[in-house]
């Protein structure tokens, strides 16, 4: 019992001096490349350092190509508030592709972009009619 005691004192003073770091419950998932394949990218760490890379070429500029450096992965970002039953399909040249639904200024999963294109294409409804925007590759 003396020595668990002894460890326990031991593992608080080292926690308290900022020795030993303690597991954050919200901590956000890294990942890498093909390790970031259909993931979040609000659920990891790599929309802290996501830019914008390539942008729309329809004739409403609605969505965007988000690039994260550290983690070499992709994703679509809707611009326009898109409508409800808009889809974002995120794909890379090495034909690995996902679709996500949503509305507003939604965005996709993530596809890897580490050695190979991505790019991103919404489809969303107005004025009754069907309109495509897709992205540059990067």
């Amino acid at each position: 019992m003396k020595h668990l005691a002894t460890v326990l004192l031991g593992t608080g003073a080292l926690l308290a001096g900022g020795l030993v770091a303690a597991p954050s419950a919200s901590a956000a998932t890294h990942c890498l490349g093909s390790s970031c394949n259909g993931l979040n990218p609000g659920k990891t760490t790599c929309a802290a350092d996501a830019r914008t890379v390539a942008e729309g070429a329809g004739p409403v500029t609605a969505m965007e190509l988000r690039y994260s450096p550290s983690c070499r992965a992709a994703w679509g970002r809707f611009r326009i508030n898109a409508p409800s039953g808009s889809k974002i399909v995120i794909k890379n040249s090495r034909g690995k592709q996902y679709t996500t639904y949503g509305r507003g200024h939604f965005y996709s999963v993530m596809v890897s972009d580490k050695n190979v294109k991505a790019w991103a294409c919404g489809t969303w409804k107005a004025r009754g009619s069907d309109n495509v925007d897709c992205t540059g590759s990067y």
